[in-house]
């Protein structure tokens, strides 16, 4: 029996936080918050993290693989590019690299992250994980050509000086990306998406262990779950922008790089995937962990630098999108490890550990360049 049917939906704490943490952004909005209101702020957002991660199942028990991790990773990638928007618009010059430092972020925190946490979790419990090696190959190979188009040819084109686009090559960008991410959308759901289903590994692990759930929940009990996944979505990436001032001003305070608010921002909305993923992971659903790990890391691109290519119409200043050394080092290091991670379709406690220490590694160079 599932737990709505057993108490009023109305006292259930996956309907309440997200309504409380998304009355607590209109609060919050557009202020300059004390101390004790920031706190206040973050308890709301990770209360909202849980329950985005909570209705998140409940949908994705009802659309099946790979549908289920497809809605979260878009509903986080399109209220995250919302949030970068907001955030260039009200910042000036100070965020012309905005984009690029969370983009590049939610790429190291998914490919790395978010999958060497699946794959630690997957080989703890079973020694072994198992996975597609097909849909996730597809998947790992247009996040590589999406990252490269975006985040490192801008650092050599010669059209505008620093590591820009000319408005026809981000126009071209903007296109690719969005052509991509559509190519990849109806290969994963249509064409080919038996290479994203969970692999069988007839160990009996499933859905119904995890959640309680013998069978999917109804149509309307998932379209109250899919409302308040948006509402908590909301929630997550408005509070994170409520308590952003904080951040900067505590990131500045501590001499450390402007890039280390990107990174932070991405760490906080990406949250509900890394627990969804991880929560998939215990289940012997380590496919599912990857769909979400690469679908967040393609939207990402995908979604965003056409977003901002629009907004660059009528925002002012820079917009700074080409890597780095030291990041293009990183970034070509993931792709490598993460195809000998794939290709075998199974990984090891190693190939998660390898990750674990590259993301690490990003995130130690993010702090001390």
């Amino acid at each position: 029996m599932s737990t709505a049917t057993r108490r009023s939906p109305l006292t259930d704490w996956t309907f309440v936080v997200p309504v409380v943490a998304l009355v607590a952004l209109v609060f919050s909005w557009g202020r300059d918050l004390p101390g004790f209101a920031v706190g206040l702020v973050a308890l709301c957002l990770a209360g909202a993290v849980l329950a985005a991660v909570h209705h998140a199942e409940v949908v994705a028990h009802r659309v099946g693989e790979p549908f289920g991790s497809l809605v979260l990773a878009v509903a986080v990638t399109v209220i995250e590019v919302a949030l970068i928007v907001t955030l260039m618009a009200d910042g000036g010059d100070k965020t012309a690299s905005l984009a690029r430092d969370t983009v590049f972020a939610a790429v190291m925190i998914t490919c790395n992250g978010i999958v060497g946490l699946s794959l630690l979790v997957g080989a703890l419990r079973n020694r072994i994980a198992v996975f597609n090696p097909e849909g996730s190959g597809a998947a790992l190979a247009t996040v590589a050509t999406l990252a490269t188009l975006s985040l490192v040819l801008p650092t050599f084109t010669t059209s505008k000086p620093g590591p820009e686009f000319s408005a026809a090559q981000l126009t071209f960008a903007a296109v690719a990306s969005l052509a991509l991410y559509g190519l990849f959308v109806a290969v994963q759901t249509v064409r080919h998406r038996s290479y994203f289903l969970p692999v069988d590994t007839g160990r009996g692990t499933g859905d119904a262990d995890a959640d309680g759930l013998a069978e999917p929940p109804t149509a309307r009990a998932a379209l109250v779950s899919l409302g308040l996944l948006l509402i908590a979505l909301i929630a997550v990436v408005g509070d994170a922008k409520a308590v952003s001032p904080t951040i900067e001003r505590a990131v500045a305070a501590a001499g450390l790089p402007q890039a280390v608010v990107g990174v932070i921002i991405a760490l906080l909305v990406l949250a509900p995937e890394t627990l969804a993923a991880v929560r998939a992971a215990r289940r012997d659903r380590v496919q599912t962990s990857l769909n979400l790990a690469y679908g967040s890391a393609i939207a990402s691109i995908g979604l965003t630098i056409p977003a901002i290519a629009l907004a660059s119409v009528w925002l002012s200043g820079p917009l700074l999108l080409g890597l780095g050394p030291i990041h293009m080092v990183l970034l070509a290091l993931t792709v490598v490890v993460s195809a000998l991670t794939i290709v075998p379709g199974r990984a090891t406690l190693l190939q998660g550990g390898v990750h674990i220490v590259l993301l690490a590694a990003y995130l130690f160079l993010a702090v001390s360049p």
